[in-house]
This record gives structure tokens, sequence and C-alpha cells, in this order.
């Protein structure tokens, strides 16, 4: 397939308004690589430019090597699919799929083998001669994946394509998306504000914010050890937790709460002492039998996990991800223990690690 490299890319429209900056990454062959933030944050903006739909205002595009930061769309040997599958409702399913190849002018009889064999991979084959309005925006989504097959592309893109669809579909479009891109091994741009998407997806996730990247890794990492605020936050659900707290005499003290921390964790923040930090904690890292008195008010079971909303301290809100079944009632205190902490710089936002400062 393809390598494919951004190098500082910037984009600013012609009003000055800024949408990327200094946009950098190395997509090895192969990849699958997802853009995940909110909307606005420059994630579709950057795989457009990718494309070729819009221009490079600043830095280089590299394919295989070569640049192609002034190429056209056309030339640039890439497969979008988009989020309204944008198909040809007078033509049939097989005409929708062939009809890049027809333009290109192919052999009828290569054509009509590409078809067949792309149609088979996404399990439509008995869907050939019917009209885009008969299907359903699952088998509607897969027809345009499969458009970008019979292309061969170096590179396939991926525009929130799973937006449109209900959770039911959206769930299994995803299972069918990563079964293609294990089957052929293509290298794939995905864009989405899902962070289930991102985690599911992905080999490397690109979490930006305001047109900032905030943090490239795997899954794992952007999960485990988030570079900021705004990574914590945004990947994992329900969100991660966050207190203001002062590091003092070995613990943690915040509004109405202390918390007592291991050795590790007081080495980690050695050059914080008496200073104010924010405690970040995930619903998943809070178990049951702890010193904190949290009092519930508001108890979701989800089967083989219970969401337990409360408040703590001085009314500081708190949400935990409890296993098992529970069957809490609002005014019910539970006491509740963190199993495992993050540490926030307060000024810049950005995570504690040991040795840094």
């Amino acid at each position: 397939m393809a390598e494919l490299s951004l190098h500082h890319i910037d984009k600013i429209y012609d009003n000055n308004v800024q949408a990327v900056y200094d946009f950098n990454i190395d997509i090895r062959d192969g990849e699958l690589i997802v853009l995940v933030g909110p909307s606005g944050c420059g994630k579709s903006t950057t795989l457009r430019m990718v494309a070729g739909l819009e221009d490079i205002s600043n830095g280089q595009l590299l394919l295989d090597g070569r640049d192609i930061t002034r190429v056209p769309a056309k030339d640039r040997d890439m497969a979008m699919v988009f989020q309204n599958y944008a198909l040809y409702g007078h033509m049939t399913i097989y005409e929708n799929m062939a009809f890049s190849l027809v333009l290109r002018k192919e052999d009828p009889n290569v054509i009509h083998k590409k078809v067949l064999a792309a149609a088979e991979i996404l399990g439509l084959t008995s869907q050939l001669n019917k009209k885009p309005a008969q299907l359903s925006g699952g088998q509607r989504q897969r027809v345009a994946m499969g458009r970008s097959i019979v292309r061969n592309p170096k590179v396939f893109l991926f525009d929130e394509p799973l937006s449109n669809l209900d959770a039911k579909l959206r769930g299994a479009t995803r299972r069918e998306i990563l079964l293609l891109h294990k089957r052929l091994n293509a290298t794939m741009m995905y864009v989405t504000h899902d962070q289930t998407e991102a985690l599911t997806l992905a080999d490397r996730i690109v979490c930006m914010s305001m047109g900032h990247v905030q943090q490239i890794g795997t899954p794992l990492e952007l999960y485990d050890s988030p570079n900021n605020t705004f990574v914590a936050g945004f990947i994992g659900l329900p969100p991660m937790n966050f207190f203001d707290v002062v590091f003092e005499n070995g613990a943690l003290r915040g509004k109405g709460f202390e918390v007592s921390l291991s050795d590790a964790e007081k080495a980690a923040l050695a050059d914080y002492n008496r200073k104010e930090i924010i405690l970040g904690v995930r619903p998943e890292d809070i178990a049951e039998g702890g010193d904190l008195p949290v009092k519930v008010f508001s108890n979701e079971n989800l089967g083989m996990n219970t969401l337990v909303h409360g408040r703590m301290g001085d009314g500081l809100r708190v949400s935990a991800k409890l296993r098992g079944w529970s069957d809490y009632k609002a005014g019910d205190v539970v006491s509740l223990g963190f199993t495992r902490k993050h540490f926030f710089d307060k000024e810049t936002t950005n995570a504690i690690r040991k040795g840094d400062r």
C-alpha cells in the first residue's frame, strides 16, 4: 500500500482564521490512523487537505516519499468514504461500485471481476442489482466502501462514515471496517468525534482540539497516559473525574476531602509540595471499600457494572463505575477509594510524571 507523511501542515482560510496548526505525523504502510476530537477541532479539515479537497496553506504532504502537496485530488491515488454515502440514486449498486473504473475506461471484464471481488468481501453480492434506496444505511455505507475498494487506492480516507447510522448499525459497520482493514492491510485515515470508534479501530489515535494536536499514540497510551486534561477528559467513557487539590505532607487535600498517596505517587509529586494541582481519576479506577464517603444522587445499572454518581467533600461531583450490580438509592452514603490516580499541572494542564517539572 503506502506510507503517508504530513510535515508541519497548516490550514489558514482567506479570512485569516487558522483551522489546523503544525500537524505532523508519519503514517506507516498498512496503518489505521484515527483523528478524533470535538466538532470544529480541525480533524475533517486535515483529512480534506490529505484528499486534496482543501489547499494546504503551509507544510508538506508526502506519499511514499513523493511530494503531493500541490497534486490535484484526482491524481493522488486516494479514495474517500463520506458520511452521507454519496451514491448515485439512479444507478444500481453494481453501477455505483463500477463508476470510477468506467470513467477510467478500464476493460469491462476487469471491472466486472473487481466489482464482484469487492462485493464478496463486503457481503453485497446479492444486492448488486438493487438501487441505493432499497438498501439499509449500513448496506449503503458498505457500497461506498466497495466503490473505494475497486479502485485499489494507495490510501483510504474515511470522514465520519458511521455518523448517520443508529447505534446497532454503527457497531456492526465498525467491525466490518476493522475486518476490511485487516483483510486489505490498507493504509487508512479515519475521522470521527466518537471515542469508542477511535479506541476500537485505531492502530494509533491523533487527538485534536482547536486545530492543535494534543497527543498521538496507541489507544492504550491515550487512555492510560494522557498528555493533558483535555485528552484525559475526552478519551474514556464516562469521562475522567477532576479535582483541585494541594499536595501537602504526603497527601492530597481537596475541598472537604483528603487522599492518601503511595511512595511512588509522592515521589512523582516531589516538586509540587504545597502547590495546587489537578487530580484525575477515571470512574473505573474507583472501588468500594475506601475511606471517601460519597452521597449518592444517581445509580445506573449497566449489567456487569453500575455507574454511581454522587457528591463527596464540599459537594464535589464524582462518578464511579463499580463492578457488578448495585442498588444504591439517592441519599445513600457509600465509602469509595481511588485505585489509580493521574496528576496534572494546574497552570499548564499537562500531565505530571516522575522526573517532569
